[in-house]
């Protein structure tokens, strides 16, 4: 079972193509580390795809999920959740 004990979401659009190991990158350039056990939730531009990263400690957890239709609601960059 993977545990996370925080999540963290992006507000910022991300690439989906990215694979685990470039958004684990852009975790560690925002926060200066990836913490083990923290969720890191990204979406696309358009609000139909996202992803989820966890590092566990000793390695990198994602999985991802796409909509047919609708899209998820996302916040801006600018709003307060």
């Amino acid at each position: 079972m993977i545990r996370i004990n925080a999540m963290w979401l992006a507000v910022e659009p991300a690439d989906m193509r990215a694979g685990a190991d470039r958004l684990i990158a852009r975790v560690v350039q925002v926060f200066g580390a990836a913490q083990a056990h923290h969720g890191d939730l990204f979406a696309n531009a358009r609000g139909t795809r996202m992803k989820l990263i966890v590092h566990d400690g000793f390695g990198v957890w994602c999985a991802r999920r796409c909509l047919n239709q609708g899209r998820f609601i996302w916040p801006s960059a600018g709003a307060h959740v």
